[in-house]
């Protein structure tokens, strides 16, 4: 019997939008089950009132962070004290930051060091110190456009870099005579070297991307297994 992984949901409330919560817990529910959700922020102010609504709908712990000096986030301090806790008691197998703010960059990395994955939800101004200190980094203004409309992906929305980090990828991973490679393993690497995660491009699964990107040819095999080479 497998058991899913124990996933925690650290919410930095002063730098997360309401709005991101459902597409973040909707990911989060591919990879284990959340059982820990807690939100941080100085709940008297007027600017959380969006995160207060969704506190008992979804479960939510809210964790009271005053402002004790101005200038300076407590609310940081107290999620990379909770982080270290849950860390420490064993029971966690995996956690979700969700915030757009480089101050985490050493808390993820703490955690990854500690052999457990990480998993960034934050927007486009998040620092790339934070997003590629995760294990996965997911934009939440992707995630909700392709939540809210369902368009279909659009291949010319993925960047040259991503092609470049698919194509090294796929050159260190082991071919067979007509140069195909297990997408597994080309996603595997790819992964050990960037946070990059398909959904950020509003695809939900790698081959789909990867099947719309012209400078690779894919196929299915027996027991369905996708194979994929660079082509041009």
């Amino acid at each position: 019997m497998t058991t899913s992984k124990n996933i925690a949901l650290l919410i930095d409330a002063d730098n997360a939008s309401p709005s991101g919560l459902d597409p973040a817990l909707t990911v989060l529910a591919e990879l284990g089950s959340v059982n820990i959700k807690r939100a941080y922020g100085n709940w008297s102010k007027a600017g959380l009132k969006g995160w207060a609504a969704l506190t008992q709908r979804y479960a939510i712990e809210p964790q009271q962070q005053f402002d004790i000096t101005k200038g300076k986030n407590a609310t940081d301090m107290k999620i990379a004290i909770d982080a270290m806790d849950l860390l420490y008691s064993g029971q966690v197998d995996g956690f979700g930051i969700m915030s757009s703010d480089g101050d985490f960059m050493p808390v993820a990395m703490r955690l990854r060091q500690s052999g457990l994955p990480v998993y960034g939800f934050g927007t486009e101004r998040a620092p790339e110190g934070f997003r590629e200190a995760c294990t996965r980094f997911f934009d939440l203004g992707a995630l909700e456009q392709a939540q809210a409309n369902g368009d279909k992906p659009d291949a010319a929305d993925v960047d040259a870099a991503v092609v470049t980090l698919l194509s090294e990828a796929w050159k260190a991973s082991k071919r067979d005579e007509k140069g195909y490679a297990s997408l597994s393993e080309v996603g595997q690497r790819a992964s050990s070297r960037s946070s990059f995660d398909a959904r950020n491009y509003g695809f939900t699964r790698l081959s789909d991307l990867v099947a719309s990107l012209p400078q690779f040819a894919s196929e299915r095999r027996e027991g369905g297994m996708v194979f994929i080479k660079r082509v041009r």
